[in-house]
């Protein structure tokens, strides 16, 4: 008996994904990869190159398709439907200017969180909007159309060229969405821009919005975080810790927030509900450092920092190498404290983990305080979540049980669950088997040890 099967796409800053899935069981059948060029600007047609590459001899195979792409992204278009500039992406802050100034223009950060649900920052795609219009104002008079990067590949995949549609939590992290409504605000879109522009269409989930040119269902795809939440099937309550170049925690929650301290972003959801986040800029990044410094590769990273004590003997790493986002410290550069003669290879090693762990921990408080609700399981995801040391630690320094589900491309597998709701018109149920759950004594003292830290750096 043949196979009903999805394919989900995963169009992240590094590279695309494609994972071809059976639609019943959830089981990957074939998968594929092509590479992004690095940069923090980029010409979306590398995207579309990566997606055929990618796709080649999947996608075709497949009876319905959806993108789970990077957020925030800027795609520019014109009359014509032609790329204004290179895309902006999330981790560009240029805009770090207008984004204090769209704040200020709305208000403040109360009456900006109650707007969109979030404290603008410079990931946020209005800031970009701002800044073409204040340095690039002939750039910005040629816009017609404003999409999101998984908007941009859900049009490029669709035979009806004048269709343009987006979800509500890839549109929720724009700057012109109101979570609270719902809906656009337009009147924040132009204030951006300095001019009116076209939204696409927000469809609902798991709707069907279009067909590719070999009959495939296309579902509405999501931005990044949605689509690995579909993936790892988190109910309320349930908090995702993704360990990547950046560090990401989310909450499925039932109710939208709007923390005006900027340190949780009022998301929506796929499915309906809310994904409140915390994003750190530095996550595994600081692994990449530790083993760099000492020399050594990550699995040696990872012995050596579990072969320490709790604390590190004293060592403590305030991890803000490249600037960050949770708290928003932008100028802030990495602190390390508590040296002596006596400190080891081992210990440093420890204070990299304990370090990336404790700004996780943060991540999740500030998720907690800012929904009411306590976290109910804890999956760790992402390339950092490999090492056998933030494994062993985690427990220990969040202070309960965490969840690590088998190696998986979640964001693609996301995006597949997605397809086949679309397809079927009900919610896969899929078995995430292989969970292994890590359990440790907490060491509150190491986490005090490093808010200590944090709050005597805060005016640095």
């Amino acid at each position: 008996m043949s196979r009903t099967l999805v394919a989900g796409i995963d169009s992240s800053t590094q590279s695309t994904k494609v994972l071809l899935v059976d639609a019943d069981t959830g089981e990957v059948v074939d998968e594929a990869r092509a590479q992004h060029p690095d940069g923090t600007e980029v010409d979306p047609q590398a995207w579309l190159d990566a997606l055929d590459a990618a796709g080649a001899g999947l996608l075709e195979r497949a009876d319905a398709v959806a993108v789970g792409g990077q957020q925030h992204g800027l795609v520019a278009l014109d009359e014509n439907n032609q790329v204004v500039r290179d895309a902006l992406l999330w981790n560009d802050t240029r805009s770090a200017g207008a984004a204090e100034d769209l704040i200020a223009e709305m208000g403040g950060p109360q009456a900006c969180a109650e707007a969109t649900g979030s404290l603008l920052v410079p990931s946020i795609t209005s800031t970009k909007l701002r800044w073409v219009r204040d340095h690039e104002p002939d750039n910005a008079a040629r816009i017609k159309r404003v999409l999101l990067p998984h908007d941009y590949l859900t049009w490029h995949l669709n035979a009806d060229k004048t269709r343009f549609t987006t979800d509500r939590g890839d549109a929720s992290g724009t700057g012109y969405y109101s979570t609270a409504q719902n809906a656009w605000d337009p009147a924040l879109a132009e204030a951006a821009l300095g001019h009116a522009f076209e939204l696409p269409e927000v469809a609902e989930p798991h709707a069907v919005v279009g067909q590719t040119a070999w009959g495939a269902k296309i579902a509405p795809g999501t931005g990044d975080n949605m689509a690995a939440a579909l993936g790892l099937n988190l109910k309320r309550g349930d908090v995702s810790l993704s360990v990547g170049t950046s560090g990401v925690a989310a909450m499925v929650s039932p109710t939208p927030t709007a923390d005006a301290t900027g340190l949780v972003a009022g998301f929506a959801d796929a499915t309906g509900q809310y994904l409140p986040l915390a994003c750190t800029l530095n996550a595994a990044r600081i692994l990449d450092f530790g083993a760099r410094i000492l020399g050594v590769d990550h699995a040696e990273l990872a012995q050596l920092a579990l072969e320490s004590v709790p604390g590190a003997h004293g060592v403590t790493l305030l991890p803000y190498l490249d600037g960050e986002r949770t708290p928003n410290r932008p100028d802030a550069t990495g602190t390390l404290v508590g040296l002596t003669t006596a400190t080891s290879r081992a210990d440093l090693a420890r204070a990299c983990v304990e370090g990336l762990l404790c700004s996780l921990a943060d991540a999740v408080e500030y998720l907690e305080e800012a929904t009411g609700t306590s976290a109910e399981r804890i999956f760790l995801i992402g390339g950092g979540a490999k090492s056998a040391a933030v494994r062993e630690l985690a427990p220990s320094i969040l202070g309960r049980d965490v969840v690590v589900p088998p190696e998986r491309e979640y964001v693609a597998l996301g995006a597949a669950r997605q397809a086949a709701w679309a397809l079927t018109g009900r919610e896969p149920e899929w078995e995430v088997a292989g969970e292994k759950i890590y359990s440790a004594e907490a060491t509150p003292e190491v986490l005090a040890q490093y808010r200590a830290l944090k709050e005597n750096t805060a005016g640095w």
